[in-house]
């Protein structure tokens, strides 16, 4: 028997991206390509009076200016099509005239080359007249504040709700009540490639676009709505990509290059078009992570049990609302943690502002919510002189148990069990009278602090909450006597994670079948069904469900003497619901995954210089169908979720973009990293997914920003209640600054 599920083969791309030979979308220097540069408004919020572009079209090199009149459809939006392609005058989308954020697209410039492109945009000469700058979601929302849609009653993107049991009697019930207000950052993706990409007519007459992304169907369908074409006229290919994290989900560059290429095309000019962002274009052009503003207050008895938990969670959605309601359904539900509650009342906001639009990052919401619950947890903890693991085991949600929207997690629930696994890897004891917590290390000199600390969480696989979410695969087997060669078909994008090795994997194991003879055709819309986003933790879990079937199928083919013996099939998982719109009440999600950290942190107090000392995270992964990309998965979030908890600090001040480039937006580097990572893959099969898999990529990021403050609260005795813990904000909590 063939069997490559829990092996850690090596990723089949890593030759080809160690040496150059792997082509991202900036590779792609087709012969006679013309040269496309965005014009962007660089104005956080005005409305568009009059546009010249005679001096542009005039330049010598310059084939053609495009403006938002140009645009068949003049609209876009991955969930809902509030954004003009173009902002600018002679558009059928009402109010395209307005800009709301520094990064909305204006104009696009055909050129020879790139100089002459980015010349040509200077000449553009725009009248604005500027309208209000909002800034905070929170004067955002209030009813008297500007509307950044006029065609909206207000900047309220959605309302969610939460009503569990009687929040009166829950607080009645409590001995300790904690109430604390949290403020979580904008966080930039900061992906090794800045958006780029090609665009041409193929030999079939449809425009092609080569692009990184995250869903080449969606892509696709936005594309053809924003152009008026069919479906079919629209072709969608995706390169080797380097990196996402979300922050490829939404459009970037897809549309308009489709439209310069149509365009040019209409005008018998049948050339290729390109375009590369610089890493500046980069920051203010795509989406970020929701900053959000929270309170909580969260009460519990004397012995440490859970009574009431009341929290609202304000979102800026940017100007316009992306994945915005993707993200609020994640915070809303999981704002209450992994814990039975019996009382709970929720009200989140998504908001419109004129920051740059924020939307899908590594976690929809969790991180967010997450350290707001776990925050909470900790404080709890302490006033009840109880030790925080203790506290946690004493509340996890158990089989069958109602969660905040009144029905009870699929079966699996492993809380517990990761949170054991990783308390007991930290140095925890388990005694006679509950967990106890390891003495902390003496400090080297009084300038040195040395803490320890603890968080837990759990997150959702796919977009749930009543997404008709489904994921399609074919199989082609050739040969005679036995199989000779599979190829598989599969839309899956491959973000770096490792994705199109594992769907190998899975094929080779399913048909039972040696590794080599498996072949992938992959996202490429003319040649793949719908496979759904490579987002949501949902791409492993989705894509071998339907890799498995597909695979099944073929195998009866095969046995009935087809050759070659093709199937295809389309995996369905079970329904999910959305929130009730006065209770909550729904059944979110099909399948979870759970995860435990404890951080050990090192802080000079005479600079409020932060030391990653020692990491401990313990996943359920379900089944780890390659072992090895877990691992990275999960020390990949580490880092990323450590950047964002203490030195990512994006900085907009009045709509206006302050952090320009990765000079002065500091992400890790390998001198930041933790000294000592401990990963622990816990492997509790999950019924539903294929060979027993759950999520991985989100699940490990989540709980660290919570863990980071409770280890500088373990150090320092001193609370932060909202982060990047950077030098200068340790030094402020200190009383230093």
């Amino acid at each position: 028997m063939a069997n490559y599920i829990g092996e850690s083969i090596p990723r089949f791309d890593t030759l080809d991206k160690v040496t150059g030979k792997a082509k991202y979308p900036s590779d792609f220097h087709l012969e006679h390509a013309v040269m496309m540069q965005v014009v962007f408004a660089c104005r956080p919020h005005a409305i568009i009076k009059k546009m010249d572009i005679s001096k542009a079209e005039a330049l010598p090199g310059v084939l053609a200016v495009l403006t938002a009149k140009d645009v068949p459809n003049n609209e876009y939006g991955l969930i809902m099509p509030d954004q003009p392609v173009l902002c600018g005058l002679g558009s059928n989308k009402v109010y395209a005239e307005h800009v709301r954020f520094y990064g909305d697209q204006v104009a696009l410039v055909l050129a020879e080359n790139e100089q002459i492109a980015n010349q040509a945009s200077k000449l553009v000469e725009i009248e604005y007249e500027d309208l209000p700058v909002i800034e905070d979601p929170r004067q955002a929302i209030t009813a008297d504040a500007f509307r950044i849609h006029p065609d909206k009653e207000d900047n309220v993107v959605l309302h969610y709700k939460i009503r569990k049991g009687d929040m009166e009697e829950g607080f009645k019930k409590a001995d300790v009540i904690i109430e604390s207000d949290y403020i979580t950052p904008v966080q930039e993706h900061a992906f090794l490639q800045p958006e780029a990409g090609v665009s041409y007519i193929d030999e079939e007459g449809r425009v092609t676009v080569i692009v990184g992304g995250q869903w080449v169907h969606e892509d696709q369908e936005q594309i053809a709505h924003a152009l008026a074409l069919p479906v079919e006229k629209v072709r969608v290919i995706y390169p080797a990509i380097g990196g996402a994290f979300g922050g490829r989900e939404d459009m970037s560059v897809q549309i308009v290059l489709a439209l310069a290429a149509k365009y040019l095309h209409d005008k018998g000019i049948d050339r290729p078009v390109r375009t590369v962002w610089s890493r500046e274009e980069s920051f203010f052009g795509h989406h970020k992570r929701h900053p959000y503003y929270m309170h909580a207050k969260w009460g519990a008895t004397k012995d440490g049990k859970l009574v009431a938990a009341e929290m609202s969670l304000i979102a800026d959605s940017g100007a316009y609302a992306y994945t915005s309601t993707k993200v609020q359904g994640n915070a809303t539900l999981l704002a209450s943690g992994p814990y039975f509650i019996p009382n709970v009342k929720v009200d989140s906001y998504s908001v419109y502002t004129n920051n740059i639009p924020n939307g899908a990052f590594r976690g929809f919401g969790g991180p967010q919510a997450c350290y707001m619950a776990e925050m909470q947890m900790n404080k709890l903890a302490e006033a009840l002189h109880m030790d925080a693991v203790e506290l946690r085991m004493k509340n996890a949600i158990q089989e069958g148990q109602a969660t905040s929207v009144r029905t009870a997690l699929p079966k699996g629930i492993t809380i517990e069990k990761v949170m054991k696994e990783c308390a007991l890897a930290a140095g925890w004891q388990r005694t006679d009278n509950g967990w106890k917590k390891p003495t902390e290390e003496k400090r080297k000199d009084d300038n040195v602090l040395i803490g320890l600390g603890f968080a837990a969480g759990y997150k959702n696989v796919g977009f749930s909450f009543g997404a008709p979410e489904n994921c399609w695969a074919t199989i082609e087997l050739y040969g005679e006597n036995e199989i000779e060669k599979a190829i598989l078909r599969h839309a899956g994008a491959e973000v770096g994670q490792g994705s199109h090795s594992v769907f190998r994997q899975i094929t080779a194991s399913a048909l039972d079948i040696d590794l080599e003879k498996v072949e992938l055709i992959v996202s490429d819309t003319a040649n793949t069904h719908n496979s759904g986003s490579a987002s949501a933790s949902r791409m492993t879990f989705m894509a071998g469900n339907s890799i498995q079937g597909a695979a099944k199928l073929a195998l009866q083919k095969w046995a009935a003497e087809e050759r070659p013996a093709i199937a295809t099939y389309k995996y369905v998982p079970p329904a999910t619901t959305p929130y009730d719109h006065e209770t909550g009440e729904c059944y979110p999600n099909f399948a979870y995954g759970y995860a435990a950290e404890a951080v050990q942190v090192e802080i000079k107090k005479s600079t409020g210089e932060m030391t990653f000392k020692r990491v401990i995270c313990a996943d359920d992964v379900g089944k780890a169908i390659n072992p090895q990309q877990v691992k990275g998965q999960i020390e990949g979030a580490i880092i990323q979720a450590m950047g964002y908890a203490a030195m990512e600090n994006f900085i907009q001040k009045g709509g206006l973009v302050m952090t320009k480039g990765l000079s002065t937006y500091l992400v890790p580097t390998i001198k930041d990293i933790p000294e000592q990572t401990i990963t622990l893959i816990v492997e509790d099969a999950d019924p539903l997914g294929p060979s027993g898999a759950r999520g991985i990529g989100e699940m490990p990021y989540l709980p660290f920003a919570a863990a980071v403050c409770d280890a500088v609260h373990a150090a320092t005795g001193k609370w932060y209640d909202e982060f990047p813990l950077t030098q200068e904000a340790i030094l402020r909590g200190l009383g230093e600054l």
